[in-house]
């Protein structure tokens, strides 16, 4: 580091060596010394300095844990900037374009490792692994004209009907802005409650029932992962925002260039009510969405309630697919898993071109902001909203465009009376 602040001991300036990628501001330099020294002033009481450079030189996931105490909210103040210390530190010595914990899992040998929420927080950067996007299956296609079966079994349509509304799930305990979402909590195999959720969807990973003479068709990731459309009961407003950052909010502020915001607060309407325009003012730092992994997180970070219809979320808890769950501030939920989608479009080959063309409503997920609808709402469809998006998730729609195309048209006669 070319820049130290007067004053700095040994062991900082050996940290402050050690750590990964370039300091491109002289705030980011002034910023990582910060981090260091309260870290180090933190160590001193428990003589875990000498742990955390034998961790950070040998590259050991074996040494011991580091830790320091947690605090109320489980972040860690440095510089007037505000994170969680295992992320800190994991971006000073591991990983500087690491996006969010989300990324983050812990070890297996971590006694102390943030999710764990223990009084002590380990911030040995060794000690947690990054999460990679699993390798998805290629999916198994008959080639144009053979024999699939001509009626197969069809998916509700659900689009006309008021949905269900649904509370938040509770357990294992999803609600907080400061814990990762609770797959990468349970899906090390030691989780009884995710193999029920899993069995609940009644989901046959085998190789679907198709003819040999099929062709693989494998998934691959778009260069915007999704895009989302804004509007205000049943208009659209502006142009749909095209996110190419894994971590993006969606908030009620007026940034107009950032690739990490869509901001609904610099998009007019002519004929905006007041309703919709006080409903406005109470999105504020409105959802976070996160693509980690193969799967898509929602957190709310407002202060108001945001409320989602994930066909793919509601099949994983036995829900309706129509079903309307509100996320309270503060809490996060995976409303999307890449690896359950290519399960149900290998058993949906099998069955033939409508049944995978269906599952185009699995690619969409609707959310309104501040206001619900439903069942036990008011409104009772989402367009009688004020304030609402809608997400296409490109990937596996462009998934299912390679598959339909694979498959040629649909063997259903079409009449005067479809």
């Amino acid at each position: 580091m070319s820049v130290l602040l007067f004053g700095s001991s040994p062991s900082v300036k050996r940290l402050l060596e050690l750590k990964k990628g370039p300091d491109t501001t002289e705030e980011d330099r002034f910023w990582a010394e910060k981090a260091v020294k309260s870290l180090v002033k933190k160590l001193k009481k428990s003589g875990g300095i000498e742990e955390l450079e034998k961790a950070i030189t040998a590259q050991d996931p074996n040494t011991k844990c580091v830790t320091i105490p947690r605090s109320l909210d489980g972040r860690l103040q440095v510089s007037q900037k505000k994170g969680l210390p295992h992320m800190i530190y994991c971006c000073l010595w591991r990983w500087p374009d690491l996006n969010n914990h989300h990324e983050l899992q812990s070890v297996e040998n971590c006694e102390f490792s943030f999710n764990l929420k223990k009084e002590e927080v380990c911030v040995n950067p060794f000690h947690y692994i990054r999460v990679e996007p699993p390798e998805l299956p290629p999916v198994m296609v008959p080639r144009i004209g053979t024999e699939i079966p001509e009626y197969p079994p069809m998916m509700e349509d659900y689009s006309q009907t008021v949905p269900a509304n649904t509370d938040f799930p509770m357990e294992p305990p999803f609600c907080s802005s400061e814990s990762p979402p609770p797959s990468y909590l349970s899906e090390d195999g030691d989780s009884s409650q995710a193999v029920e959720l899993m069995d609940s969807m009644d989901l046959d990973s085998s190789s679907p029932n198709v003819s040999g003479d099929a062709e693989p068709v494998n998934y691959t990731e778009p260069a915007y992962w999704c895009s989302i459309a804004y509007y205000e009961q049943n208009a659209r407003i502006g142009e749909p925002f095209h996110a190419s950052q894994p971590s993006l909010s969606v908030d009620g502020f007026t940034d107009p260039s950032s690739s990490d915001r869509f901001c609904l607060g610099l998009l007019s309407n002519i004929n905006r009510t007041q309703q919709i325009e006080m409903t406005r003012r109470h999105i504020g730092k409105g959802v976070r969405l996160y693509y980690i992994g193969g799967e898509v997180f929602a957190e709310c970070i407002s202060d108001s309630a945001v409320f989602v219809q994930s066909p793919n979320c509601n099949q994983r808890y036995g829900w309706h697919p129509a079903t309307v769950c509100k996320i309270p501030p503060g809490c996060n939920l995976k409303i999307f898993n890449n690896q359950e989608f290519a399960t149900l479009l290998a058993q949906s080959v099998a069955q033939g071109f409508e049944a995978v063309y269906q599952l185009t409503r699995m690619c969409t997920i609707r959310m309104s902001f501040v206001k619900g609808w439903g069942a036990e709402y008011r409104r009772q469809t989402i367009t009688s909203t004020p304030c609402w998006i809608e997400i296409h998730l490109n990937g596996p729609l462009q998934w299912l465009d390679k598959v339909l195309t694979q498959m040629g048209s649909p063997r259903l006669p079409c009449s005067s009376v479809s």
